[in-house]
């Protein structure tokens, strides 16, 4: 069974920096693109970053861009998202997704986690 699990959500205060893990289990994760998305309560659900799984080809969204980085470990079968400079608008659940190529909606994406939460407040 192809499975996605994510960890290291928390609260955080603002500056602060967590690293998300996303493990995937049932499948070999580096011939996937992995995507981070994020949904903040009465929000739709927005595409942070993702990592390709030919050249490791990274993307980010324009309001995490410089603060957030995007890595692969494939003998770990994990990808992580690195989140420093955390800011109060970048509280929202977390999910990854894995799908053959990186893709902009979350429609493109066939597995998805359950998701982290992620709180940044003082």
């Amino acid at each position: 069974q192809l499975q996605l699990v994510e960890s290291g959500g928390g609260l955080v205060q603002p500056g602060g920096s967590l690293r998300l893990s996303c493990a995937a289990s049932g499948f070999t994760l580096d011939v996937y693109a992995i995507g981070w998305f994020r949904q903040a309560p009465g929000k739709e659900r927005e595409g942070v970053s993702c990592i390709s799984s030919s050249d490791g080809s990274t993307y980010y969204s324009d309001s995490v861009k410089g603060r957030f980085t995007i890595s692969r470990d494939n003998t770990k079968n994990t990808v992580y998202l690195q989140m420093n400079a955390l800011k109060p608008e970048d509280t929202a659940v977390y999910f990854c997704a894995a799908d053959l190529v990186c893709g902009s909606s979350e429609d493109w994406y066939d597995y998805w986690g359950q998701g982290t939460q992620v709180t940044v407040s003082s």
